[in-house]
């Protein structure tokens, strides 16, 4: 195991690719993990504003914050798989980046609203525009990495996002305390044009340094030979237009369309604790506590610190152990039963349920490890099929989301969302029976396999001629190529 570990760590990369990939890894990870970062900053600031006085302010009432919640997913359902697609027409550093454009500036307008309708609608067309950052990336990364490396860029990527949950509530704290009325606007108004605003410059970073894939790049900063090493990492793929009726026929008949949405649903729901902020409607709803503004912003900031350590403690175990990415699926059913059945107990222990939602917040490890055993799955497969099924996935989640939250987490069930924990751990024994039968679909799959050399990357093909790897990747889907 030791001298396994120290392989791990040591990657015999080829002439140049060490320096290829630092350079990818900067110009990629930095603007994807800045734009997530500011996506997710954006979606919980809602929630802090909400807590904030917003409430107050706009005369909310009933479940209405879950309204604007799901206006917002709907927008996000409708451009999940129109956004992947674009990309194999537009080029990534022009897409990326209009996008943030768009909902930076529908942020800042959301200053200016007068009662929680208008935040609705501006909502709905937000999720639109920021359904291309999670889906485009996890379908950039996969373009572009190898397996040996995607875990943990996909983790460090979804790290970035729970960074922004995480520092939105110190934020809001700041604000609130410091420019509260300056101006004559409240601190959470405050909130909604600085989050705006520092999104710009990400976006111009991102049309004049965003490289593209590596088949399409023309970025300044790599040189002709690193074009086609990188081009060389990845295996070589048909090229095909996905609007006929022939793709269409053929996404709906692959096992990877049912397989991987499903199981990104059933996982999507077991994040509700995290993603849908009930630590802090607990905190605000509490029958035995009255919780400060500070401390209603502050203390859920824990659930994604929890993300993040988990998210990057799975990727890494996951690429160390060769790609099985489904042992997160049994920790995550395991947490999901343990953590409803704490808040659950009859006895209400703060300490008890403060520990629960903590330990919630690990599940946001089946993000990262989840994408990229999709993107594993399909690496030999046409892109747009790799493209419409990682969309697909997201599209699918939100889509059962936008009611989920409504009928077992609506702002109203609080503080105990009672039918809400019972849902959860519903949802994580279907987790792990559907994960067996995925696993087995892949093994049933794997066996079909014969010649695999012959369809790997030109730059793995090159390391195993020189006893560079100790063995030759497997992956199910080649097995559609024989």
């Amino acid at each position: 195991m030791g001298s396994r570990f120290r392989e791990y760590w040591r990657t015999n990369y080829l002439p140049g690719e060490r320096k290829l990939v630092q350079k990818i890894d900067f110009f990629i990870l930095t603007f994807c993990c800045l734009s997530y970062f500011l996506n997710y900053l954006d979606r919980s600031n809602l929630n802090n504003a909400y807590v904030s006085g917003m409430r107050e302010d706009l005369s909310f009432s009933g479940s209405q914050l879950n309204q604007i919640t799901t206006c917002f997913t709907v927008g996000y359902v409708i451009g999940q798989i129109p956004s992947n697609l674009s990309l194999h027409y537009v080029q990534p550093r022009i897409f990326f980046p209009s996008m943030m454009l768009v909902w930076a500036g529908l942020t800042m307008v959301t200053a200016s609203v007068q009662r929680p309708e208008s935040i609705m609608a501006i909502r709905f067309f937000q999720g639109i525009a920021e359904s291309t950052t999670f889906v485009g990336t996890h379908y950039i990364l996969g373009s572009w990495y190898t397996p040996r490396e995607l875990g943990k860029r996909s983790g460090i990527f979804t790290a970035s996002g729970l960074a922004g949950t995480m520092i939105g509530g110190f934020i809001q704290t700041g604000i609130h305390s410091s420019m509260d009325g300056l101006a004559g606007l409240a601190g959470w108004r405050w909130l909604f044009i600085i989050d705006g605003i520092i999104t710009l410059p990400v976006a111009l970073y991102g049309f004049l340094l965003f490289p593209n894939t590596p088949q399409t790049t023309n970025a300044p900063y790599l040189s002709s030979a690193e074009r086609h090493l990188a081009i060389s990492r990845v295996p070589e793929v048909t090229d095909r237009s996905p609007l006929t009726w022939s793709f269409f026929k053929a996404v709906w008949k692959s096992w990877q369309w049912y397989g991987f949405i499903i199981v990104w649903i059933i996982a999507g729901e077991t994040e509700s604790f995290s993603s849908n902020a009930l630590l802090a409607l607990y905190m605000q709803a509490s029958p035995t506590h009255d919780y400060t503004v500070a401390q209603l912003n502050n203390y859920p900031t824990g659930v994604p610190a929890v993300g993040i350590v988990s998210t990057l403690f799975f990727a890494t175990l996951t690429d160390f152990l060769g790609g099985k990415r489904w042992i997160v699926a049994y920790f995550i059913a395991i947490t999901g039963i343990c953590t409803s059945a704490m808040i659950l107990a009859p006895q209400h222990k703060p300490s008890v349920i403060f520990g629960a939602y903590y330990w919630a917040g690990a599940v946001y490890a089946c993000q990262a490890t989840f994408f990229a055993w999709a993107n594993d799955a399909m690496r030999y497969e046409d892109e747009m099929l790799r493209a419409i099924v990682i969309s697909g996935m997201n599209l699918g989640s939100n889509a059962v989301n936008a009611w989920w939250l409504l009928i077992f987490y609506a702002a109203d069930l609080a503080p105990w969302f009672t039918r809400g924990m019972y849902a959860m751990i519903a949802m994580s024994i279907a987790l792990g029976i559907w994960t067996t039968g995925l696993i087995y679909v892949e093994n049933r799959e794997a066996k079909k396999l014969v010649n695999r050399q012959d369809l790997l990357p030109e730059a793995e093909q090159e390391r195993a001629r020189n006893g560079s790897v100790d063995e030759i990747p497997t992956n199910n889907n080649l097995a559609t190529k024989l």
